[in-house]
């Protein structure tokens, strides 16, 4: 799969969505795929896979728990823990696939949505019927994905005798393309007709969501692996993967990649190993972007860190959306952060007084190091702002900013001097 790379920065950072739906996903050699698919499935070709056949198991929710199936949208929440939440609750309740996916460098959640649309609608019906919701929402940014999802619920309304959304009220939510438009907050907020900005915490939209309901919302790969799951068993899910990080997931591969795009793959191997799967690395890697932007900053020695949840977040990252983007051999890291500390500032909810201030204070920070006009005090206060700032946004958006800050200081120090300037040599060669 080829594809090329751009960012609204005009940089190459993350995929071209344009040209990126005529790509297939792969996935790595020796497993049996269960997401990755070589072209786009219509409702007979799903059925004859087994989606939206019954569950074989008795418990849904135990059934989750077992597996150690883990939110697909950035937390990485035990998605059992979530889904028991909004069950016990009490009166109506309702349920959300969020497929908005304002990552920039991550493009898995529109693969799944144009080429499984039935998995992810199999997913969502599952979890209406699970938690006793009688209310399912789409909730969508990208024209791609709404096309191919309004099409797989035509085919399902048409489907006869009976369709499996049955006594379900199933709709889409379409906003437009924002990163913290994806908030679970932001989305109960749009679908009860209000902007699609995050709100406080508490209440969590599991207690208080959609008009007020209960709301499970579940990033669509999760459901994906939910509808998996319930008909092919835990036991079955933990054939691939650890003992803490099970099964297999979506991820996004770009930058100094041989051919970025979305491959499916166990849990366990190490970065370097991943982007052999894709053709290998291009270039001899400045550094990586984990987690999609959220992730911060790692240096070119973490090709050899394994991607778990645990290990990655012991090397002071996140795996979050699955999203890995290799820096080209002559990038410089601090060109990057300038440019993606000036993405953080540009799309901050301008909520929260202390995301807005402290997004544009990291921007100028990391402006004056890429300019090399920067003073020892821009260091330190990067380094404070690394350790201090995150937790304290009505969301996590400011967290993100402040892991930028953090780990290219950390990661990076051979490129910053004492003062605060950049070195001269700052291009990692």
């Amino acid at each position: 799969m080829t594809l090329t790379t751009t960012t609204a920065l005009d940089t190459s950072l993350a995929l071209d969505t344009s040209r990126a739906l005529a790509a297939t996903a792969g996935h790595a050699p020796g497993i049996e795929p269960r997401l990755a698919v070589d072209r786009p499935l219509d409702l007979a070709a799903e059925r004859e896979r087994g989606t939206y056949g019954l569950p074989t198991c008795p418990d849904v929710i135990a059934e989750l728990e077992a597996a150690g199936l883990r939110g697909r949208g950035g937390a990485g929440f035990p998605a059992h823990i979530k889904w028991r939440g909004v069950a016990e609750a009490d009166g109506l309740r309702v349920v959300v696939a969020n497929g908005e996916e304002g990552e920039p460098s991550s493009y898995k959640d529109r693969w799944l949505l144009t080429y499984r649309p039935h998995l992810v609608l199999d997913g969502l019906l599952l979890a209406a019927r699970t938690v006793g919701a009688d209310r399912a929402v789409v909730y969508l940014s990208h024209p791609e994905t709404e096309t191919a999802v309004r099409a797989a619920i035509a085919e399902l309304d048409s489907a006869a005798p009976a369709t499996p959304a049955a006594g379900v009220r199933l709709d889409v939510h379409v906003v437009e393309p924002t990163y913290v438009a994806g908030d679970e907050t932001a989305v109960c907020r749009s679908i009860s007709g209000g902007p699609a900005l995050p709100t406080a915490r508490p209440p969590r939209v599991g207690e208080k969501g959609v008009d007020g309901l209960p709301t499970l919302v579940s990033n669509v790969e999760t459901l994906a692996h939910a509808a998996w799951i319930a008909r092919n068993g835990a036991a079955a899910y933990r054939d691939h993967g650890t003992a803490e990080s099970p099964g297999t997931t979506l991820v996004t591969l770009s930058g100094a990649c041989g051919r970025p795009g979305v491959y499916e793959v166990p849990y366990g191997l190490t970065v370097a190993e991943l982007f052999e799967i894709a053709g290998g690395f291009t270039s001899r890697p400045a550094g990586f972007l984990m987690g999609g932007w959220f992730g911060g900053l790692l240096g070119p020695a973490h090709a050899e860190t394994v991607c778990t949840y645990e290990d990655v977040r012991a090397a002071g990252s996140g795996l979050g959306c699955g999203a890995i983007t290799a820096l080209h051999a002559d990038q410089d890291p601090l060109a990057v952060a300038a440019e993606v500390s000036a993405w953080y500032a540009a799309e901050s909810a301008q909520q929260c007084g202390v995301c807005v201030k402290g997004t544009a204070s990291i921007r100028d920070a990391f402006a004056s190091l890429d300019a090399g006009t920067a003073t020892a005090k821009d260091r330190d206060n990067l380094a404070r702002w690394g350790q201090t700032l995150p937790g304290r946004g009505a969301c996590a958006f400011l967290d993100g900013a402040a892991t930028w800050a953090r780990t290219v200081l950390t990661e990076f120090p051979e490129h910053i001097g004492a003062d605060g300037t950049a070195n001269a040599d700052d291009s990692g060669n």
